[in-house]
């Protein structure tokens, strides 16, 4: 073998080793998926490098993913789109040009990304907008809202609770011509998190008269407590979501303080004033059996009572919707709950979906054994996925029938 042959081999040798990602068996086009993922990590490797040389924080250069899918607010045949603000928060409007005799619906959307990246001009959540709009001809807003490390919680959620509140308005209803009593909140991951908990708060707000007929989560992050779930074992290394990066966007939603990451990486975080916390988070009774497998429940190990006072964000319900008392859940919408078997928040979904159904609230659990974290954002050329057309093909199905 020549050396040119030998160099070339080699270097196969080297990038199939890599692209390589165990991936489990069950997924569809495994290998479009590990390639998709070699590109996730090599820019998690880039920022990782220019954060260490002190360049660029981390989470600027993973935002370089959202800025190449920026998709400009272009209307076709179908939709009317257009960049506007609610209340002085930018938010993408979609509206169906189809003639319709009555009001229509509407859909408030939250992006996902850690609530450190994304955007709602991201190619993927602007044709999942756009598909929604067209199909459910109900208005869709995308809201905008301010991320980290700029801007830490609460702003994420306030952001977003003004665009709802000023939306549920009825002079804004009747501008758009939406039914009030048609209306639905919708979220994926970050999103979902900021979904479920503005339906929360909307609860307790007697300034809003219109209620929300439906929430849809999307394989939501709803727990700040224990990140050592039997989801967090399983699909520690899982493509697109490991563990150590759902840590990271954990704990730049509330500082840069590297503290706070260091010891929710560890799980001991929570100090053990908050102990009484843990009781909406136990696992052991919120999980069914299939979940659980042979994991064994474990004590709290509680963490410096430093972090919980200088970063009070992570127990306060707005971040993390599983730590409010059931009576709190009370009054909530119907609710569309996803799970994705390989990913690291399915335990977060399945413990809300039994903590409502506890309360009477109605709950569709859709669970999906095949599906990765972030299966939405694959729905577009060249990182579309069969599976990313599937789920977004039943979320909208779900919208359709239930809004």
């Amino acid at each position: 073998m020549g050396t040119k042959s030998l160099c070339l081999l080699l270097a196969s040798v080297l990038v199939a080793y890599y692209v390589y990602t165990p991936v489990p068996e069950n997924i569809e086009e495994r290998w479009k998926l590990m390639l998709i993922n070699a590109g996730f990590r090599t820019v998690a490797h880039v920022a990782e490098f220019a954060e260490w040389l002190g360049l660029v924080h981390y989470m600027e250069v993973l935002m370089m993913i959202t800025s190449i899918e920026y998709t400009a607010p272009i209307s076709d045949e179908n939709v009317t789109v257009t960049d506007t603000k609610f209340n002085n928060v930018p938010a993408r409007l979609y509206v169906p040009r189809k003639q319709s005799s009555g009001l229509k619906r509407a859909v408030i959307y939250i992006h996902g990304g850690g609530w450190c990246v994304g955007g709602s001009a991201m190619e993927p959540y602007d044709l999942l907008s756009r598909w929604t709009a067209n199909k459910l001809n109900a208005v869709v807003i995308s809201v905008e809202y301010r991320l980290a490390p700029t801007y830490h919680f609460p702003v994420q959620f306030e952001d977003v609770y003004t665009v709802v509140k000023f939306f549920l308005q009825n002079s804004v209803l009747a501008q758009y011509g939406v039914d009030p009593n048609r209306i639905c909140i919708s979220g994926d991951s970050a999103g979902g998190n900021l979904a479920a908990a503005v339906a929360q708060q909307l609860l307790d707000d007697l300034e809003v008269k219109v209620k929300l007929k439906i929430q849809a989560l999307l394989y939501p992050a709803l727990q700040t407590l224990d990140l050592d779930l039997p989801s967090y074992k399983d699909n520690e290394n899982t493509p697109i979501l490991p563990k150590s990066l759902m840590v990271r966007f954990w704990s730049e939603y509330f500082t840069t303080d590297v503290s706070l990451k260091e010891a929710m990486a560890s799980n001991r975080h929570v100090p053990a004033e908050s102990s009484h916390l843990f009781r909406f988070v136990n696992w052991s009774n919120l999980l069914p059996k299939k979940f659980k497998k042979d994991h064994v429940y474990a004590s709290p190990i509680y963490g410096s009572s430093r972090l919980g006072k200088k970063y009070p964000g992570f127990l306060d319900p707005r971040a993390a919707p599983l730590l409010v008392d059931d009576t709190k859940l009370l009054g909530l919408p119907v609710t569309y709950v996803l799970t994705c078997q390989h990913d690291v928040l399915r335990d977060d979904g399945i413990m809300y979906v039994s903590r409502l159904r506890k309360v009477g609230i109605e709950v569709i659990h859709d669970h999906i054994e095949d599906a990765i974290h972030g299966a939405l954002m694959f729905i577009t050329s060249p990182t579309d996925l069969a599976l990313g057309h599937r789920v977004a093909n039943k979320y909208i199905e779900w919208l359709n029938m239930n809004l």
